[in-house]
């Protein structure tokens, strides 16, 4: 095992502090209005916005910041940055980003073992930002950190579901690995993705994060 990995396992961690487990990006909303309400509906959401969201918009900034800090470009990262920033539907999903961007921003920068606390040098990153920065300083191949945050965020949507349709913890894990048997290849495609070609076209996503502002009660930030 190398320490590219344990890197990887660390990022990937829910241990890690960055404020992921209070945000359910929308799942609320959507459990409250009866349209997530046992696993099969869980699953078939979460792995719509895994598949055609997430892999396909989110993953692919990832990539694509990934091979500029590989560069050095300093330039296309914060162009990268605030055009993700700018992609994001809410104003609790902007809120989210940067959030747990700085928060991520922050622990790096504390991390004595971090090996390169300078690169993190912008103000208000967004999460993707700053957790390519992680990844590319500890050197953790591209394809293995695209997988790995596709699987961190496939594993905190669990969890949020988990909590909030209830679900319970056996249901959890069979969601776990039904998700994580597309993630390869939605990784591989992601790696492989020409930046013009993303899109975050998931119209009932954008609805349930904007309607979840609204939402009386709540267990989630977003």
């Amino acid at each position: 095992m190398n320490s590219a990995l344990i890197r990887l396992l660390h990022l990937v961690s829910p241990t890690l502090p960055v404020g992921a487990y209070t945000y359910s990006q929308g799942l609320e909303w959507a459990v409250e209005t009866g349209t997530v309400k046992n696993e099969a509906t869980a699953l078939a959401w979460v792995g719509d916005c895994l598949a055609f969201g997430l892999a396909r918009f989110e993953a692919v900034y990832l990539a694509h910041m990934l091979a500029a800090w590989e560069r050095g470009d300093m330039a296309r990262l914060a162009e990268l940055d605030a055009e993700f920033i700018a992609s994001r539907e809410s104003s609790e999903l902007r809120a989210e980003t940067l959030q747990m961007g700085f928060s991520l921003s922050r622990l790096l920068t504390d991390l004595a073992s971090f090996s390169a606390p300078t690169r993190m040098g912008f103000g208000q990153p967004s999460f993707p930002l700053a957790w390519s920065c992680a990844a590319a300083a500890w050197a953790i191949p591209a394809h293995d950190a695209i997988g790995g945050y596709l699987w961190a965020w496939a594993e905190n949507q669990v969890m949020a579901a988990v909590k909030a349709v209830p679900l319970g913890q056996t249901a959890g894990q069979r969601m776990l690995l039904a998700l994580g048997q597309r993630i390869p290849a939605l990784a591989d495609a992601a790696a492989a993705s020409p930046i013009q070609d993303t899109h975050n076209y998931l119209p009932a996503f954008a609805i349930a994060c904007s309607r979840h502002e609204t939402q009386y009660t709540r267990l989630f930030r977003s």
